[in-house]
Formats: structure tokens, C-alpha cells, sequence
């Protein structure tokens, strides 16, 4: 009987629907694992950028990328920002084979944390492509938003900067911040993950307790929200007879004072049974979270099949993914797309079980000790084209794929 390893499985926007082909239908979708299996996943909306245990691959619809030489990559529809062992340097997409848009020289031995972070700053996606921290502000972790930022320092402090108008920060107001401010409400509080989504914000303590804040448009905070309670008010109406609807007519009014919008302060939230969390991540407008248990919950927009559920409904409250529960799939990391949620499982002992790896998911294998560093791994041949990603720093990896907004 075969061991258990690890693979990925992705839900929702698929990259063939991004290149306006017919997508996969609602279920989950097994990432091909490639030599070694694959280890991370960086997620856009049209592509991603995975690493196998031969290197960074860009994959999209019926296309691989070979990014020899890289270690971890930042991708947006614009840009592609990519780190090696030492200089980080940023593409423009669609632009072909030219000069990158942006390059930093990385000073040997310096703490290396994972992107976006840099020594002395971080990283992003489009210009400037570099931006420097405070010299007091020690971060080991660093969440982008679409319009803010959120930065876990070496106390498991947590501060937030940028636009605040969604209340994404979490400083209790709709107020936007120039410099990094210490979130106050979760002063005291060590946070072992944040996440940021387009937004909205999440946290994780060394508890395992969750906290999220910022916009609840879609649910996304697994509060309340006005456009699902009218979806179902508007369900209810029309599954009941005249004199039903009529009693019902005041519902939409009662639940309307209790919906949450915006949600400018961290709150607590209890998945059910309340187990505690081990990490989280956002999407544009949803929320995943696995467990301690190796059980993943998903709540949020769920246009695209997102969520995991097997449909297209959203959801405000927290819902267990009950595909891996009936697969006997541990969930270990979770990484959101803006319209999608990739989940690192175990899986269990079998004969007939597809290839999958054993590599630790979500972990730097070069920081960790455990792969190759940032040199010139071998590759998994281009299925579709022959050319591949010329060598680090003396050239420009070919990232042209064709540019659709999202």
C-alpha cells in the first residue's frame, strides 16, 4: 500500500475560463504535481506560479513556463515580480522578452522572509515595486491588500497602513494611514498569520483564535450580510403562498438592522464546534481557514465555485468543505486566488491514489533546508512551446502571456 502524500487541489476561476475558453465545471481540480510535486503556490487571476521540486513553473491555460533560477515569485495581471538568491526583479506581462521593469540587488545574509517582504521593505506587483519599512518595525510576515497593507512584526504585533475605507485596517474607523499603525484591538494578542484580501482582513492568534474585519460585501467576514439576507428573504417570499408573503414582508426589514457592512474593528469568529485555526487566507471577496484538525471552512462570494461546495452560492457563515471530509483528505495550507482557493491536502494510503508528493506544503524548502536553493534546477519541458525562462540575472524570464483584467 502506498504512503500518504500531499497534493493540491484548486477550486472556483480557472485559468481557461480567463483565457475565455469553457471552464471545468464547480468541483475541485487536481494541480498536475510535476518533478518533486509541488511545494507553494502563488496565485493570479488569469495564471499561477507554482513550485515543483525542479523550480518555479507559470502556468495558464494549456501553457507552462520554466523560471529557472527563482525561488518565489509575486504575481498580479500586470506584473511579475520574482526573488532569487540575490536580486528581486519585476516584468511586465505581455511586454516579451526585454529589460525588467524593476530590479533590486539582495544583500547576502540578510534574514530572508517570504515575498512580499524584502530586506528593508517589501515588495508589490505593479510600481513603485518597492517600498521601505520603518528601520523600528521588525516584520517577519506581510499581507497585501488591493488597497492596503498588513504587516505581522517579530512579537506577533500586528500593524496595518493604506486605504481604510472599506475598514480593512482595523483601527475602528474608515480613516486611511500613511505609515504603519499598530492595530490596537489585538494589542497583547500574539498573531501567528494575517491575511489580506481585496478588502477585508484576517488573523490568526497563537491560540488558534480567528479574527476578520474590513468590508462584508459577499459575506466575506462570515457576518451577516444585506445582499444574502434579501437573497434569502426573496426565497422564502417566493416559496410561500400570499398570505405567507405577507407575514414575511417585515423579515427583510429585521434581518436589514442586523447585517454587518463594514466591520472596522477586529471581531472574534467561531467556526463551528469552534476548533482552532491554524492559518487563513482571502480572495477578492471570499475567506478560507484550515483547521488544526486538517478541516477546511470557506465562506464569502462563491460565484465561481470557490467556496468548495460544489455550487456557486455565497455564503455569510463559515461551511465546512465536505468533498476532502468524504475523500479522506487532510487540508494543510490554503492559498486564495482573487477568484479562487488552493488547498495543500494529505491524502490517505492507497493503491489507486493519483502521483502526489510528499514536500511540505506552503513551506520555503530553501529556508527550511529541505530542497534546492535559488541556482539553475532542471525543469519540466514548455507542453506547449519550446522556449522557457532564460537564467537568473543575466536575462529576463519570458512572462508575455496575454494580459486579461480580472
Amino acid at each position: 500500500m502506498a504512503a500518504p502524500g500531499r497534493a493540491w487541489l484548486v477550486f472556483g476561476f480557472s485559468t481557461e475560463e480567463a483565457a475565455g475558453e469553457p471552464g471545468p465545471g464547480l468541483g475541485p481540480r487536481r494541480l498536475e504535481p510535476g518533478p518533486g510535486g509541488i511545494r507553494r503556490v502563488w496565485p493570479a487571476w488569469s495564471y499561477v506560479v507554482v513550485e515543483t521540486g525542479a523550480g518555479l513553473e507559470v502556468r495558464s491555460a494549456g501553457r507552462r513556463r520554466r523560471l529557472r533560477g527563482w525561488c518565489e515569485a509575486l504575481p498580479s495581471e500586470t506584473h511579475l515580480v520574482l526573488r532569487g538568491a540575490a536580486a528581486a526583479r519585476a516584468w511586465r506581462r505581455g511586454a516579451g522578452p526585454r529589460a525588467p521593469a524593476w530590479s533590486r540587488a539582495l544583500p547576502r545574509g540578510a534574514p530572508r522572509h517570504p515575498l512580499p517582504l524584502l530586506p528593508g521593505g517589501f515588495a508589490t506587483p505593479r510600481p513603485p515595486f518597492y517600498t521601505a519599512l520603518p528601520a523600528g518595525l521588525r516584520a517577519r510576515r506581510l499581507a497585501l491588500g488591493n488597497e492596503h497593507v498588513l504587516v505581522l512584526g517579530a512579537n506577533g504585533e500586528l500593524h496595518a497602513w493604506g486605504g481604510g475605507r472599506h475598514g480593512q485596517l482595523g483601527h475602528g474607523t474608515l480613516e486611511s494611514e500613511a505609515q504603519p499603525r499598530l492595530v490596537e484591538a489585538l494589542a497583547g494578542l500574539p498573531v501567528r498569520a494575517v491575511a489580506a484580501g481585496g478588502w477585508h482582513s484576517a488573523a490568526v492568534s497563537e491560540a488558534g483564535d480567528l479574527y476578520v474585519w474590513g468590508w462584508n460585501e459577499s459575506g466575506q467576514l462570515a457576518l451577516p450580510c444585506r445582499a444574502l439576507a434579501e437573497e434569502r428573504a426573496r426565497g422564502e417570499g417566493a416559496g410561500a403562498g400570499a398570505a405567507a408573503l405577507t407575514l414575511h414582508r417585515e423579515q427583510p426589514a429585521a434581518e436589514a438592522a442586523t447585517v454587518i457592512s463594514i466591520q472596522a474593528l477586529p471581531a472574534l469568529l467561531d467556526l463551528p464546534q469552534e476548533p482552532p485555526v491554524s492559518e487563513v487566507s482571502c480572495g477578492s471577496r471570499h475567506t478560507a481557514a484550515v483547521t488544526r484538525g486538517g478541516e477546511l471552512y470557506t465562506w464569502g462570494w462563491g460565484k465561481y465555485g470557490q467556496l468548495g461546495h460544489g455550487d456557486d452560492a455565497s455564503s455569510d457563515r463559515p461551511r465546512r468543505v465536505e468533498h476532502l471530509v468524504a475523500e479522506g483528505l487532510r487540508a494543510e495550507a490554503v492559498v486564495c486566488g482573487p477568484w479562487t482557493t488552493y488547498v495543500c491536502v494529505r491524502e490517505p494510503p492507497g493503491p489507486q491514489r493519483p502521483p502526489s508528493t510528499t514536500a511540505p506544503c506552503g513551506e520555503d524548502p530553501a529556508a527550511a533546508g529541505t530542497g534546492p536553493g535559488p541556482t539553475h534546477p532542471s525543469a519540466p519541458q514548455d507542453r506547449t512551446r519550446t522556449d522557457s525562462a532564460p537564467q537568473e540575472l543575466n536575462s529576463e524570464p519570458e512572462v508575455g502571456l496575454q494580459l486579461h483584467e480580472g
